[in-house]
């Protein structure tokens, strides 16, 4: 895969140019893949294998370990081209950023967990943390996590453990082990978002060795320029933009069924109501700015920590609210969308339907929440935020 750069003000990946990549978008854009992404509770083993030999999972990998370590703004364009094809499968793939937890393995761990190559693919179950007794070298984990996004496909898995320390609990941390130690129990039953097998993970007695734990949140042991990333905010990113990739889709889909249509009622067709071809182009001018105000936000930040600086803490928090705008107006952009192709939007065949409630979905996660708000006005305003939202 060749460099990743930069057109203008919108980020470009190579891998969105690669032939090989556009024509898998045309596969996972078929009604029949999503079905059975659906039907499945998780996507294909060969859209991940693809995902995998396209460059997915090695685009954050460090240069030193094989991987092509893109920018920030470039991964968040790739998975957003993924979503304007299927919201899951872009969702599953925004999980290529695990070199962000895994970068606070020790050293020698990470080595290994690249021996044999940077694609790599990881998935997690993080919460809520399970006391783990501590043992010989290690710590023995038992417990349940849910909303493991993308285990079905993964080879390495990490969930949230609270080392026991007589009667308290030491600092949350992440054990990670292969995939084949835990169980997988298909819980995941939603309205939106069927895809991505966000499955509950099940221990029962696995003994990992401290070296492959580390603590959730803690300092990473690489030095490479993404590592000086707000952490917590591309987590929250690659999560966003799949809602911009989903309304897009949304978008495309009603200019596509848009001219053809007649109306049973014997209305005119969709594209020919002046009220339809008002609230379109409120529609695509909401979220154009969207889109706009994340990556501006995110090339921000980014040619902030390329140039050496620390991140302000306005700059922090501006890559929190787009996140979350960027959700919200995705969901109402993809509702508009549907809402004005009629009955046709409300069947479950039609991708309308499938981008509203994937686009709904997106802005039902903790990260995205009401909340964020609060704190985006708090540190307007000059006022401390909460805990845990920088």
């Amino acid at each position: 895969m060749t460099s990743l750069t930069l057109v203008g003000n919108t980020p470009s990946a190579a891998i969105t140019d690669n032939q090989a990549f556009s024509a898998l978008l045309v596969d996972i854009k078929k009604r029949a893949r999503s079905g059975e992404f659906d039907r499945l509770g998780y996507i294909a083993q060969d859209v991940i294998d693809a995902f995998k030999t396209l460059g997915v999972y090695r685009a954050l990998v460090p240069r030193r370990f094989g991987g092509d370590q893109c920018s920030p703004g470039e991964f968040c364009a790739m998975v957003e081209e993924i979503s304007r094809a299927d919201g899951s499968a872009g969702w599953v793939a925004s999980f290529g950023m695990s070199p962000v937890y895994l970068a606070s393995l020790p050293l020698d761990t990470i080595r290994q967990v690249y021996a044999n190559g940077p694609d790599v693919v990881f998935a997690g179950g993080i919460f809520p943390p399970q006391p783990a007794e501590a043992v010989p070298g290690g710590f023995k984990v038992n417990g349940r996590w849910k909303y493991s996004s993308g285990c079905m496909g993964a080879s390495l898995v990490g969930v949230g453990i609270a080392p026991k320390n007589g009667d308290k609990l030491d600092l949350p941390r992440l054990a990670v082990m292969p995939q084949s130690k835990v169980r997988i129990e298909q819980t995941w039953d939603t309205v939106g978002l069927l895809g991505t097998g966000s499955h509950d993970l099940v221990v029962e007695d696995v003994v990992v060795s401290e070296e492959w734990t580390f603590v959730r949140g803690g300092a990473a042991n690489l030095d490479e320029p993404f590592f000086r990333y707000p952490s917590l905010s591309f987590a929250t990113q690659v999560l966003s933009v799949v809602g911009l990739g989903v309304a897009r889709a949304a978008l495309d889909e009603l200019r596509d069924m848009a001219a053809g249509r007649i109306s049973v009622t014997g209305a005119p067709a969709v594209a020919d109501r002046p009220l339809a071809q008002v609230e379109i182009a409120k529609a695509e001018a909401a979220l154009r700015a969207a889109r706009a105000f994340f990556f501006e936000s995110i090339e921000d930040a980014w040619q902030t920590v390329l140039r050496g600086d620390s991140l302000s803490v306005e700059k922090t928090n501006l890559l929190r609210l787009s996140s979350t705008h960027a959700t919200r107006v995705a969901a109402e952009v993809a509702r508009t969308a549907q809402m004005l192709s009629g009955m046709t939007g409300v069947y479950n065949s039609s991708p309308l339907a499938r981008c509203v409630n994937d686009a709904q979905v997106v802005t039902q996660h903790a990260f995205m929440g009401d909340i964020t708000y609060q704190n985006a006005g708090a540190v307007f305003f000059g006022k401390q935020p909460l805990p845990g939202y920088l």
